[in-house]
């Protein structure tokens, strides 16, 4: 596997036990603390370590978002349409005025992260991490607007 490949899905399988709470994921995976950390974690001795599948299933099932499934539909160049009846339930608040403006907000952050990052001409880990976090938070809402949208009958196949 390439390194750049496995370090994006660390980064989501971070992203996923944060979104879940390390204490929680744990008591849903069954596994350590130390354990999920391995997971996640950039250090070369665990560069082949990855999350077992069953356990991301059952983190995804508690999670607001599928980060890790995401991540792999992403890296084989698909995207993901979410049809589960939490889906539907989901749609019903907001609706796509709100989303344009929380995506307008979103997008702002992310460029404000990235006017920080290339301000001295070099971006550092940490600068990486934090538009790598906006651009998760900006798919979040993208993806509640394709919900609304695909709820009310305004997107999709005609």
């Amino acid at each position: 596997m390439a390194r750049e490949t496995g370090t994006y899905l660390k980064h989501h399988t971070a992203a996923l036990v944060k979104d879940v709470g390390v204490e929680a994921a744990c008591a849903v995976t069954g596994k350590a603390k130390a354990t999920l950390g391995r997971y996640y974690s950039l250090h070369d001795e665990h560069a082949d370590r990855f999350m077992p599948i069953d356990s991301v299933v059952k983190l995804e099932r508690a999670a607001s978002f599928p980060h890790v499934t995401t991540a792999m539909a992403e890296l084989g160049g698909m995207t993901l349409t979410v049809t589960t009846p939490s889906a539907a339930a989901h749609t019903q608040g907001g609706g796509v005025n709100e989303d344009i403006a929380m995506i307008s907000q979103r997008f702002a952050m992310l460029m404000n992260a990235y006017a920080n990052a290339v301000s001295d001409n070099v971006i550092t880990p940490a600068e990486a991490r934090m538009m790598l976090s906006e651009t998760q938070e900006l798919q979040k809402v993208l993806v509640d607007m394709k919900l609304h949208l695909e709820a009310s009958g305004l997107g999709g196949p005609d």
